[in-house]
């Protein structure tokens, strides 16, 4: 029977095989600076950025099953959990992410093509596919250095990304704003990770929930629950959740909108995974949580946190006329939703053993997928309509866009109308999903009925955030153009926009696949037995 240090050790060598798709984005990404110095025109650099993302999708597509198995059998035999020893974990939510990030990285740099200038193009696509890599890594990262070196693979391109397209007053307070507070951020959630590993005496985070786990069947530790909180707090950054929120508006506003489409979606998308990584909702036996609610505050801070913010969003959504305030704020919102999924899995303990109709993370992991086709659509389509005067810049700028540009009104309708969540569109399917995992959520517990509340107050705001989407839409079709339509285009971010349009649509009225798909990526869906192994972190 192999020991723990072969089992760590067999983990540490075969690491590199777990992550070969990311670490060929990273190596396109650093041909790509360098061609940048010899070939600084935007179709080369964005032709290789797209073949890179495509090397890397076959890559996952042939080392997808071979990796799950390879992990699997380097402790067969033992009495270790992989999950307590690996610092990567390839199943489940791993590949859901790692496909996310791949398809996010091919439409951001159709983005990119009407926005970058010849002279930064290869630098902007080589950032473009290392804020991916770092996606996909937060989406297999098992241990708290290889979390939080994820994480700050996608802060730090982004602040790159955020000067270059772009050298305007306004733009360079965005991104200074932004790499101030995301710095802020990374400072608190590393103090968090130290309390983490000063408890615990491990790095590894199967190991760490394993040991908080068993540890507060008898005596909840202040220190545990200050790591937890300074958690949320930073990676509340990233998700827009109140009141970590102001900086985006500001930020939306003054950043170039292909950028801002990159935030918008990609934050949240770490942020919520890494969130949950952390609080031990990736990390099975699922019904014995280290920040539950009958032994932790935590969910009921959170359950605070997802109410605010996705009130806050919308009640401030309804004052914008500028169209990025106005989508910045719509994102808080949905960061609120997002944020209710969260607190339903903490709740999974409270239900004995039985098995909810939804778990809550995987409704959280189908709505991320609607959100970014929505949210990013809309950004691709305001891209696509601007021109050299900036324009449109405000709600009155899209007046009669029905007429001047009926394809490109017609995708932004489609968003629009899946942002409010009407049916046959992914956004009603993904409030849907976390509804009913809000209104199925265990009624025993410290909490109780406070689940559908929360569901209520999903509801109440889905309709209160309908008000300022529906007036964009009116002004879209009922008003005539104030512009002509002659004004330049970028066709790429037109096709871009209706790519996500359509796929908004299919998975509206066809969401078995993607549901299905969320519902395996969450370690309750796997009924592979796993054994415990409290004494690993010693």
């Amino acid at each position: 029977m192999k020991s723990l240090p072969e089992v760590q050790q067999e983990f540490l060598t075969g690491a590199f095989g777990l992550i070969v798709p990311e670490a060929v984005l990273v190596g396109v990404a650093c041909a790509l600076f360098l061609l940048g110095l010899f070939v600084p025109r935007r179709l080369p650099a964005i032709l290789l950025a797209l073949a890179g993302v495509a090397g890397a999708a076959v890559a996952a597509a042939l080392l997808g099953g071979q990796e799950v198995a390879a992990f699997w059998q380097t402790v067969e035999g033992t009495p270790f959990d992989p999950l307590s020893v690996a610092p990567f974990d390839p199943t489940g939510l791993a590949a859901f992410v790692r496909w996310l990030a791949l398809g996010a990285a091919a439409v951001f740099l159709l983005l990119a093509w009407p926005e970058v200038r010849d002279g930064n193009a290869a630098d902007y696509a080589a950032c473009t596919l290392i804020v991916a890599a770092g996606v996909s890594l937060v989406g297999r990262a098992n241990d708290l250095v290889s979390l939080f070196l994820a994480l700050e693979l996608v802060s730090i391109p982004t602040y790159v990304l955020l000067y270059l397209p772009v050298r305007t007053r306004a733009a360079h307070e965005a991104a200074l704003k932004y790499f101030l507070l995301s710095v802020l951020s990374s400072a608190v959630l590393l103090f968090g990770f130290s309390y983490l590993y000063g408890l615990t005496g491990t790095t590894n985070l199967g190991a760490v929930v394993q040991t908080l786990a068993a540890a507060h069947r008898q005596e909840v530790s202040p220190v545990a629950l200050v790591a937890a909180m300074m958690a949320v707090a930073g990676l509340g950054f990233r998700v827009t959740a109140f009141p970590f929120h102001w900086y985006a508006p500001d930020v939306y506003e003054g950043a170039p909108t292909g950028v801002v489409a990159q935030i918008s979606f990609v934050p949240k998308v770490a942020g919520l995974v890494a969130l949950a990584r952390v609080l031990g909702l990736l990390s099975p036996p699922i019904d014995d949580l280290p920040f539950d609610s009958v032994h932790t505050l935590i969910p009921l801070m959170l359950w605070i946190v997802a109410a605010a913010t996705m009130t806050f969003g919308n009640v401030l959504a309804l004052l914008q006329d500028n169209l990025k305030r106005l989508l910045a704020y719509s994102g808080i919102a949905h960061g609120g939703y997002m944020l209710l999924g969260l607190v339903v899995a903490l709740s999974l303990p409270e239900a004995r053993g039985t098995v909810p109709a939804q778990t809550g993370l995987d409704a959280v992991l189908f709505y991320l997928v609607a959100y970014g086709l929505m949210t990013v659509g809309a950004f691709a389509v305001l891209l696509y309509l601007a021109g050299p005067d900036g324009k449109p810049e405000t709600v009155d700028d899209l007046g009669g866009l029905g007429r001047s540009h009926p394809v490109a009104a017609g995708a932004l309708g489609v968003m629009l109308f899946s942002l409010i969540g009407l049916p046959l569109t992914a956004g009603f399917v993904g409030k849907f999903l976390l509804f009913v995992s809000a209104f199925d959520a265990p009624t025993v517990g410290p909490m109780r009925n406070m689940y559908r509340v929360l569901a209520a107050v999903l509801a109440v705001n889905a309709a209160v955030g309908a008000v300022y989407y529906l007036r964009v839409l009116g002004v879209m079709y009922l008003r005539q153009p104030l512009q002509s339509s002659d004004r330049p285009r970028g066709r790429p971010a037109l096709v871009a926009a209706v790519v996500c349009a359509a796929a908004t649509l299919v998975l509206g009225v066809y969401p078995k696949p993607l549901a299905e798909a969320a519902r395996k990526a969450v370690p309750l869906a796997d009924d592979r037995p796993r054994p415990t192994v409290a004494d690993v972190a010693r």
